[in-house]
């Protein structure tokens, strides 16, 4: 678990600072990243950078913290808590300034100290639901 936690902790400095030296370190260019909003995979650290800059896009202070994580073998379930303003046009929803609280839950495949693959499964509704885009219950 320690090298795993270690490895994380550099993940979530690639991923709250866009940082393209730790893509290049961190994911392996054939990696595959399979997210809700997309029907084929983004591919490598180019493909997860698109990932970042799309939420940074809308979400330009987005910062993500690790609230749980799960290993076995080759496998990592990870939760996070994404927090930002929303300052820019995101799924077709111009600026709220409206503040973000939503949790992701990720699983990754590992190999060599790379990621090989992520399925991500952001909160998509509560987010939407945050920015005013989909009405609360």
């Amino acid at each position: 678990m320690g090298a795993t936690k270690e490895f994380f902790d550099q993940f979530l400095q690639f991923i709250n600072t866009a940082d393209e030296n730790l893509a290049q370190q961190l994911i392996n260019p054939a990696a595959k990243f399979h997210v809700p909003f997309q029907a084929d995979p983004l591919q490598g650290p180019k493909g997860y950078l698109t990932i970042i800059g799309m939420m940074r896009s809308g979400f330009p202070d987005i910062q993500w913290n690790i609230e749980e994580m799960i290993t076995e073998n080759d496998r990592v379930a990870v939760r996070f808590t994404m927090k930002g303003t929303h300052k820019g046009n995101f799924f077709g929803v111009p600026a709220t300034e409206k503040p973000i609280a939503v949790a992701a839950i990720n699983f990754y495949r590992l190999s060599n100290n790379q990621i090989i693959e992520e399925v991500g499964q952001p909160d998509l509704l509560a987010l939407l639901t945050q920015i005013g885009a989909v009405p609360a219950m």
